[in-house]
């Protein structure tokens, strides 16, 4: 559930596009009401000067951000303490769930706040970038893009001991996704629904993973990085041409308040030393993971 509106949201955007959005075609709209300026994020001094940062992540989101023993842990809050450490600032995060869609989370976690309870955080972790939405929703400045994401395959070696499968095989073959998910969307489409009968469906990737490796499911189809933190013995990932798949592959950053674009400039800067210097890498290798870098 958590992981659909989010993955969803990219199947309604274009491919990914160059890292900086290109708004000369657009024409600004009729901006929803700002909520009042005390409970927007504070500035770049202001978050110096109180010694932290607030950061947002999805909850139950593994590899990328999750609780464990109690405590905040994954790919995105360890970057978040990267950006952190770069401002010279204690990062401070708040696990939140997902709303209906993207805009959903980005106003209740960037600019209004929701409508009952909590408050807006300074940055908001792991949003995927798309130019043309970026031209759209102006009260969000996107930036900071640290791994780009890209869906594959996950397969059982004994299921397949020659040639790895392609989505074709699913015709007839098992595999399993998160329900719901752009993996779940790609296969029922996928050749007038041809491939649907295979599909088998859970709640999510994590449960997806355990069904591969009871030998419940034959493969798996997912984005590579919840593939690989799944991955059992006697299993391999790959990654093949998915034909027809618009948004097979995509970037993804963080958000901040339109207003805070000093703040904006600071973690760009602080995700890029840690590209250039491998920290961000090297945070992925802790938890298994291949980093893609994004392009830049």
């Amino acid at each position: 559930m958590k992981r659909r509106l989010l993955l969803a949201a990219l199947a309604g955007l274009a491919v990914a596009g160059p890292a900086f959005a290109r708004c000369e075609d657009w024409v600004p709209q009729a901006k929803p009401q700002n909520a009042s300026r005390d409970i927007v994020g504070k500035d770049l001094d202001e978050i110096i000067e109180r010694g932290y940062i607030d950061i947002a992540a999805y909850e139950d989101f593994a590899p990328w951000s999750f609780q464990q023993g109690g405590k905040p842990a994954g790919v995105d809050i360890d970057i978040g303490r990267l950006i952190a450490k770069g401002l010279g600032v204690e990062a401070r995060f708040h696990l939140v769930p997902a709303a209906e869609n993207l805009d959903g989370d980005l106003r209740n976690t960037i600019w209004q706040g929701p409508v009952v309870g909590g408050a807006v955080s300074n940055l908001m972790m792991h949003v995927p970038y798309d130019s043309e939405y970026a031209c759209r929703v102006d009260q969000v400045v996107f930036t900071g893009q640290y791994a780009a994401e890209r869906v594959a395959i996950a397969y059982r070696k004994d299921a397949y001991p020659e040639d790895p499968p392609v989505p074709a095989y699913f015709r007839f073959d098992t595999v399993a996704v998160e329900n719901d998910s752009i993996a779940d969307f790609y296969l029922t489409s996928f050749a007038g629904g041809q491939l649907a009968q295979g599909v088998r469906r859970y709640p999510s990737y994590g449960a997806a993973m355990q069904a591969l490796s009871a030998g419940e499911t034959m493969a798996a189809m997912g984005p590579l990085a919840q593939l690989e933190y799944g991955l059992g013995a006697g299993a391999a990932i790959h990654q093949p041409p998915l034909a027809g798949f618009a948004v097979s592959h995509w970037t993804v950053g963080v958000a901040v308040h339109t207003r805070y674009r000093a703040l904006g400039y600071a973690v760009d800067d602080a995700i890029r030393a840690g590209l250039d210097d491998g920290s961000i890498a090297a945070i992925f290798a802790r938890y298994g993971l291949t980093h893609l870098a994004p392009e830049r």
